[in-house]
């Protein structure tokens, strides 16, 4: 019997199709009105339209993105009640993610050095910054 509780991880997601989200690094977090934005350094892999072949020092293939949240409705860092996005992030730090996954009930979980972060916004998009 499959359990339709369980959250979906990310890697089933298509706004992270062909990236690494385990080997991606979160620089900061901002909000605007009505949304959340996470800056990153996102691992593309090879699968990736926007990958190219890293020069040698590199040996992978790392851009610089932003997640955003659309239709942010309110961020609860780890078993804090949900507040007003500006206020949620103001104690948020950068570090390493160790996952995202989506809760039934809409609410995205955010994993990695700077905690959990549970938010309840529309589905992510993943922009990835020019040169």
């Amino acid at each position: 019997m499959v359990d339709t509780t369980a959250p979906t991880d990310w890697r089933k997601l298509r706004e992270f199709s062909a990236i690494d989200l385990t080997r991606s690094f979160v620089l900061s977090w901002h909000a605007e009105p009505e949304t959340l934005l996470i800056d990153i350094d996102v691992y593309l892999t090879d699968e990736h339209p926007f990958y190219e072949k890293p020069r040698p020092a590199e040996k992978v293939c790392i851009r610089p993105a932003i997640i955003e949240f659309p239709f942010c409705e309110g961020v609860a860092i780890g078993d804090d009640a949900p507040g007003s996005v500006a206020e949620a992030i103001e104690s948020l730090g950068h570090g390493a993610i160790e996952g995202i996954c989506r809760h039934d009930d809409g609410r995205y979980e955010i994993n990695g050095d700077f905690g959990t972060v549970f938010v309840a916004a529309e589905r992510p998009l993943l922009r990835l910054k020019g040169p």
